[in-house]
Order: C-alpha cells, then sequence, then structure tokens
C-alpha cells in the first residue's frame, strides 16, 4: 500500500507563507494575471533565502514569467520577513490533484484502494517547530503519541482551543509523524468543510458507495474544525457511520475543534459521546514564557535571531495567540528589511506601534457594544430584543465575536447580556463572523478598527 495524504491546505492557517502571499497578489490584481494551477501548487521546504514551491503536474511552468516571479518574490517576502528566491518543481503525475474530467467507471477492484490526492501538509507543521509549554503540553503529549502509535494510543484524540492556538499545527505534525514512521499508511487529512463538500458532490454524482470505500478503508482520517458538522444532520450520519467503521478497525481518528464536543451545537447525541470515547484535551492561551520561546522559534524559521529586548516586548503586547504572534514577528522582520532599519527596540516599537495601544485592563461586554454601536445604525435595545432582520442581526453577531475574543466572559455570560440567548448562538455568531473576517477584506477591515476603538478606550 503506498502513502497518500489527501485534503487541501486548511485555510487558516497563518504559518504558511505561499498562501498568505498568493492571497496578497490576488487581492491586489483580482488574480488576473495568475495560472489558475498555482492555487494547486504548495510550499514545499523554506530554508533561509531559498523556498521550493512544488506545482501540480497540471501546472505550465514557462507561463510563471519574470515579472510574475519578482512579484511572487516580493509577496513571500512579506509574508516571512526577508527576500526569498524561488524555486519550482513540478510534481509527478500520481501527486497531481484529480482531475474534473470523467473518466471510465472503476472496477469493483479498483475501489478497495483509496484515491490519491495532492499532498497539502504544511512542511513547517512538525514536532519539531510546537513550542510546548503549560498551555499546551497535554494536547502535544497526547499528539505525540498518537504519532508514535496511531490507532492504539488515543482513539480518538479530540484537541479543542480557540483560533490561533496550534490545533491545525498539531493535526498536521501527527501526520507528518505517522507517514514518517509508517510510510505505507494511508491517511487523510481535510478540514470538516472539505469531507462535508466531498460528500455532497458524492450524493449529487451517484458515486456514495466510492465515497464510503474512500474514507473507511485508511489507516488514519485526521479532520480539522470538525464543528462544521453542526447543522449538517445527512453528512452526521454518514460521519458517524465512517467513525465507527475505523474505530472497530482500530484505525486512527483525530479530530479538532474551537470547542469540545458538548460544546458543538446541533450535533447528535450519539457522536459527542463517540468523539469522548479517546481523549479530549485543551490547548489555552500561551503564558508569557512560552510567547517568548514562540517569538524566538518563529524568528529563527525565517532565518533571523531577533534581540532579547525585541522578543520581551513582542511577546508583551500580543497577548492573544500563536497566530498573532506570528504576524508580528513577520510584521517586524519585514518593517526593518523594507526600511533597511537594525533590528532594535525602537523599531520594533514602531512597527508594531497600534499593537502597543492595547491598555492592560479588563473590557467589559459593554464597552464592546458601546463600540460597535457606534459603527451601526442600532440600539442596545434591539440587540437584546429577539428581532433577527439583517441589520439588527448582524451588529449583534459582531459583539458577540468582539465579547469572545476581548473579554473574560464565559458563553454563557455573553448569551445573557444579548437578550438571553444560549451557548450555541453565541458559537454560531462566532463562527460567521469569523469566516466574513477570512474571506471579505473590506469587512476585516472594519472589525480590527473596532477592536482597536476598543482597546484605546
Amino acid at each position: 500500500m503506498s502513502s497518500s495524504v489527501s485534503g487541501s491546505p486548511h485555510d487558516g492557517a497563518a504559518s504558511d507563507p505561499w498562501r498568505e502571499a498568493l492571497t496578497h497578489l490576488r487581492s491586489r490584481s483580482g488574480g488576473r494575471d495568475l495560472p489558475a494551477w498555482l492555487a494547486d501548487a504548495h510550499l514545499a521546504s523554506l530554508d533561509g533565502a531559498r523556498c521550493e514551491v512544488r506545482l501540480p503536474a497540471s501546472a505550465d511552468p514557462p507561463a510563471i514569467s519574470d515579472p510574475l516571479r519578482r512579484a511572487l518574490e516580493r509577496a513571500l517576502a512579506g509574508t516571512v520577513g526577508h527576500r526569498v528566491q524561488l524555486q519550482f518543481s513540478l510534481a509527478s503525475a500520481p501527486d497531481a490533484a484529480p482531475r474534473a474530467a470523467p473518466s471510465p467507471a472503476p472496477s469493483p477492484h479498483a475501489l478497495e484502494a483509496p484515491e490519491r490526492d495532492t499532498p497539502a501538509l504544511n512542511p513547517l507543521y512538525t514536532f519539531e517547530n510546537f513550542v510546548t509549554g503549560p498551555c499546551n503540553r497535554l494536547a502535544h503529549a497526547a499528539a505525540l503519541a498518537v504519532g508514535d502509535l496511531p490507532g492504539r494510543a488515543y482513539n480518538p484524540l479530540f484537541i479543542h482551543a480557540n483560533v490561533g492556538l496550534g490545533k491545525s499545527h498539531l493535526l498536521q505534525a501527527i501526520c507528518h509523524r505517522v507517514l514518517a514512521g509508517r510510510p505505507d499508511t494511508t491517511l487523510a487529512y481535510m478540514s470538516c468543510e472539505d469531507f462535508v463538500n466531498r460528500f455532497i458532490a458524492s450524493i449529487e454524482r451517484n458515486q456514495a458507495e466510492q465515497f464510503r470505500r474512500r474514507f473507511r478503508h485508511i489507516g488514519a482520517l485526521v479532520i480539522d474544525d470538525i464543528h462544521f458538522l453542526a447543522d449538517k444532520d445527512r453528512t452526521q450520519e454518514e460521519f458517524f457511520h465512517t467513525f465507527n467503521t475505523l474505530y472497530q478497525a482500530q484505525k486512527q481518528v483525530v479530530l479538532s475543534s474551537d470547542s469540545p464536543p458538548h460544546e458543538i451545537p446541533s450535533l447528535e447525541e450519539r457522536l459527542v459521546s463517540r468523539f469522548k470515547w479517546g481523549l479530549v484535551v485543551r490547548i489555552d492561551r500561551p503564558s508569557f514564557e512560552t510567547r517568548v520561546a514562540i517569538v524566538q522559534k518563529k524568528a529563527r524559521l525565517r532565518g533571523r535571531d531577533l534581540p532579547e529586548n525585541v522578543v520581551q516586548y513582542i511577546a508583551t503586547v500580543v497577548d492573544t495567540n500563536n497566530r498573532e504572534l506570528e504576524g508580528a514577528v513577520v510584521r517586524v522582520l519585514g518593517y526593518a528589511a523594507l526600511c533597511n532599519r537594525e533590528m532594535d527596540l525602537a523599531m520594533a516599537k514602531e512597527a508594531l506601534r497600534d499593537l502597543a495601544a492595547a491598555p492592560n485592563r479588563a473590557i467589559t461586554i459593554q464597552e464592546v457594544t458601546d463600540a460597535v454601536l457606534a459603527r451601526y445604525s442600532a440600539r442596545l435595545s434591539e440587540l437584546q430584543g429577539k428581532r433577527r432582520s439583517q441589520s439588527v442581526a448582524l451588529p449583534r453577531q459582531v459583539c458577540m465575536f468582539l465579547a469572545r475574543r476581548l473579554t473574560n466572559r464565559s458563553l454563557e455570560e455573553i448569551g445573557s447580556f444579548f437578550g438571553g440567548r444560549d451557548h450555541s448562538t453565541v458559537l454560531h455568531a462566532e463562527r460567521k463572523i469569523r469566516r466574513l473576517v477570512e474571506h471579505d477584506p473590506a469587512f476585516r477591515g472594519l472589525i480590527e478598527a473596532v477592536e482597536r476603538d476598543i482597546l484605546r478606550a
């Protein structure tokens, strides 16, 4: 049996410079000058200034003109914090993404073998690059055990945490470990959204049996953001039977979510029960010491060592999550490179001057609401009432999202403030606004502006 990894890169992975560079270029050009197959390429290695990008077998390398190459290198320099030299390699045909063109119906024997997909693991998401601390030590140890003994250590392994705390990193580290120690393992790694979309497509194409054979005859199934199953009854039914088949065959299942199983809204009780059969672990926000170690690691992965006072400054002004810490490191490195400045504390303060304005105080739900209402034509009484029109529902959801992000209030306390709504309503609002932030640059700018208003109040 040959090794394979299925799925597409996790959209939320902030540590994928290639994806960030493409997003930046698309936002500037609307994607008009970018070959469509660049979206199927992935970062193969990043070693100092040398950056290798693996192109799909369908790619046409001559289509990457010198101006496009230079634009890609500039965009990558902005995401990694230093200049890079791009090198392209072409994937062999077996590694290429499946083509949409129709193919002859497979024989019954061919259906037994899992399909092969483009590898989608971030090469930086390994256990060696994961910084441990009190906030994540249990999750790291459990993930390491699963990587060494898939199907025997903890099955299933369920990791939950707020956004940007390392869930995707640990899931992909498990995949790297399993494939390194057991190259013959067939392993599927993907987001839950991808799993849902594949299932829907299989129904539309009358290929449900192929889908079942695909996911019930593999060595390990790793699903990111399993909370996306909420409200999807038919997919929950399919996943239930897939889970049972894999579990009974002692095949590893690893799941991640932004909340523990029992807090995922509209999730069938039988799935909640099964998700708790193995080990459920939580990742918390990093302590100051862990943030220092994260900053040092992120800088060294980009070939730089930051002065100790700069490291401590970044760890002080950014206390939310790993992703924003990495963003601060990239900003400082990029600022120094673009301005040709010496890497010192004064330069770091200039680069992060907007982040440094955050006050060291407890923020209340009322402060969040006041700042949101200053941007929307709505009243507090409406947000706390029963109206569900878009003009009221959206600012209410923004308030819930920012309250989760900036206050230390529980789901129940936030829901109670907004008219006695339950925790599932708050979780739904948080996910909806997060998706809008990720996919709508203008909306993301609005949310960031409101957040600055709150922090500077």
